[in-house]
C-alpha cells in the first residue's frame, strides 16, 4: 500500500496564502464599521486608516505569494525550497502575524527582528542577482570574492531603502503610520524621534545584510558551497 508523501511546502503555501486571503475579506468588512477618527471613550478601537494599512499589506501579500509561480512560468526561474520556505514564513511573520494579529504593537521588537532577517534575505538574493545579470547559473569563478559580497551588501541595503521609500509614500497618499511618525493617538513625534523607526530599520537591514555578506565571503573564499544552495537561477528553456 502506497502512501501519499505530504508536501510541506505546498501546505505551508496554501496555509498562508488563506489566511492573507481570509484577512482581507475580514478588514474590508471591519473597515466599513470602524470610525474615521479616535473616540476618548473607546481608545481600543481600530481606526479606518489602520485598516487601510492592513488591507494594503495583505494584498502586497498576495501579490507576493503569486510572484514566484509568475516568474517561473514567464522566465523559468527556479527557488531553492529552502529559500522558498523562509520567503513563504517571512510574509505570514511580516504581514499576517505583523499587521493583522498586531505583533508589531503587542511582541517587544518585532518588527526590528524581521527587518534584520529581511536584510539578510536580500543579502542572499543579491548573490543570485549577480548571476542574472551575468547570465549564468552559478557565481562566475573570474569574479573577487570581496567583490561578490561587496554588491551583494549594496543590493541588500539598496532594497531597503526602496521599501522605506514605499512606507513614505504610503504614509503620505494613504494616511498610514507605516514610519511609525506619530504615536496611535495620532499625535505626531517631531525632530530626531520622528526618525527614529525609519533608521532603525536601516539599521538593522544593515546588519542582518552584514551577516549574510561574511558568510557568502567564506563560502566564495574557501568554496564551501553555502552561497550555491541559496541562489535563485534562471533554467535555459530547451
Amino acid at each position: 500500500m502506497n502512501i501519499k508523501k505530504i508536501n510541506w511546502k505546498k501546505v505551508i503555501n496554501y496555509f498562508v496564502m488563506l489566511s492573507l486571503i481570509f484577512s482581507i475579506v475580514y478588514i474590508v468588512i471591519a473597515m466599513t464599521l470602524a470610525p474615521s477618527e479616535l473616540d476618548p471613550t473607546r481608545p481600543f478601537v481600530r481606526l479606518k486608516s489602520e485598516y487601510v494599512l492592513m488591507l494594503l499589506q495583505c494584498i502586497v501579500g498576495v501579490f507576493a505569494m503569486l510572484l514566484p509561480g509568475m516568474l517561473k512560468k514567464k522566465i523559468n526561474l527556479e527557488i531553492p525550497s529552502s529559500m522558498m520556505l523562509l520567503y513563504t514564513l517571512f510574509l505570514y511573520c511580516a504581514i499576517y502575524l505583523g499587521e493583522v494579529r498586531s505583533f508589531y504593537y503587542t511582541v517587544p521588537h518585532w518588527d526590528t527582528i524581521l527587518h534584520t532577517f529581511s536584510g539578510a534575505m536580500l543579502g542572499a538574493l543579491g548573490f543570485s542577482f549577480i548571476n542574472f545579470l551575468n547570465k549564468t547559473e552559478k557565481v562566475p569563478i573570474n569574479l573577487s570574492p570581496l567583490f561578490v559580497v561587496v554588491f551583494a551588501f549594496c543590493f541588500a541595503i539598496t532594497m531597503g531603502v526602496v521599501w522605506e521609500f514605499y512606507e513614505f509614500f504610503a504614509d503620505g497618499l494613504l494616511r498610514t503610520n507605516m514610519q511609525k511618525f506619530a504615536f496611535e493617538n495620532g499625535e505626531q513625534l517631531i525632530g530626531r524621534m520622528a526618525l527614529m523607526d525609519t533608521m532603525k530599520d536601516l539599521i538593522v537591514d544593515a546588519v542582518g545584510a552584514v551577516v549574510i555578506s561574511i558568510i557568502g565571503y567564506i563560502s566564495l573564499k574557501y568554496q564551501k558551497g553555502w552561497v550555491e544552495n541559496l541562489l535563485l537561477v534562471i533554467r535555459k528553456q530547451n
